[in-house]
């Protein structure tokens, strides 16, 4: 894939980067903010850095004259389609996939059920049923997911909220602790964490990039784990036979098509020795640092940082909607 870095003649105005929330990314938000801010302003390019949260009042007024808006934010309120529905209601282009996309991908149980009919690989799982008393809730999931099983929140990104129970007395206590919040369930997939990412060309082509596979500490990649050093060891490519990096780059495609994502997204998968590439979710705003996961996958493919940001950003110009 052939980009050029950006220049500061492609723009006459301004852009925005808008970072920050108010969602428990909003850490990883930020250091994407100011690291994309740094790499255009590095280019000669005008920017302006908005926080969500503390701008918020002042966000539809202050993005009046400014080129594009570069979404380098996480989490509810931005990742989850109310975001992108703001900024398609004033007119102002802006990067990343559309409402749609957005919304149903932030949805992991939509998503999943969506990924799942066009013949992409899912675990099984099911909802946690809201005000259901936590020890028949516990029998209930173990019948329908066996045990261990991975608890998570339904509309969180992140791995936040992610637990391993291993027991029916650990997962009643995961949904007594998780009572209020919507929560699902899924069957434990015993393999190894997998991440791909794709880049999407304005003709529509898709383009993978070398998956990224990570080994955990403790086996499950978890907030915590991508947040501490030593933690998780990374290898772009993954050490996967060919067969297997094909079912996954179908996977990712497949994925990718069937959620309506646009200009570029980041798929989980876990791969084991028995089923394959099993899909966990989508990442449809994955975190812009040099050192995040889309960064060390778009160098493993020869891209500079500043060329996959250029990518990104230039996904803006092109049609988003869902086309029937």
């Amino acid at each position: 894939m052939e980009i050029e870095v950006l220049t500061p003649g492609e723009f006459a105005a301004p852009v925005a980067v808008i970072t920050g929330g108010w969602s428990r990314e909003r850490d990883r938000a930020l250091l994407s903010g100011s690291t994309a801010a740094g790499a255009l302003r590095d280019l000669g390019i005008e920017t302006r850095v908005l926080d969500l949260e503390k701008d918020k009042k002042s966000l539809v007024t202050t993005l009046q004259g400014t080129e594009l808006a570069l979404l380098a934010i996480a989490g509810r309120g931005a990742e989850d389609g109310r975001l992108q529905g703001l900024l398609e209601s004033i007119g102002v282009p802006y990067t990343g996939s559309g409402v749609f996309a957005s919304a149903v991908g932030m949805h992991k149980v939509t998503a999943k059920d969506l990924v799942a009919a066009c013949g992409v690989r899912v675990a099984a799982g099911t909802v946690v049923v809201l005000g259901a008393p936590p020890e028949i809730e516990a029998r209930r999931i173990e019948g329908a997911c066996g045990l261990p099983v991975m608890v998570k929140p339904v509309s969180e990104g992140g791995s936040i909220g992610l637990a391993l129970a291993r027991s029916r007395e650990e997962v009643a206590t995961v949904v007594r602790e998780g009572a209020g919040a919507p929560l699902m369930v899924e069957e434990y997939v015993e393999g190894r964490s997998v991440s791909v990412g794709i880049l999407q060309g304005p003709d529509g082509g898709l383009e993978i990039l070398p998956p990224l596979e990570t080994e955990t500490a403790g086996g499950v990649y978890s907030y915590s784990a991508k947040r501490q050093p030593g933690l998780t060891t990374y290898h772009c490519p993954a050490r996967f036979s060919d067969e297997a990096l094909d079912e996954l780059e179908i996977a990712a495609r497949r994925a990718h098509l069937a959620l309506h994502c646009h200009g570029y997204s980041r798929h989980d998968f876990v791969v084991s020795p028995e089923r394959g590439a099993v899909w966990l979710e989508v990442n449809t705003l994955p975190g812009l640092s040099r050192e995040g996961n889309l960064a060390r996958m778009a160098n493993a493919a020869g891209l500079s940082y500043e060329q996959l940001l250029a990518h990104i950003v230039r996904t803006a110009r092109t049609d988003r909607r869902v086309q029937p």
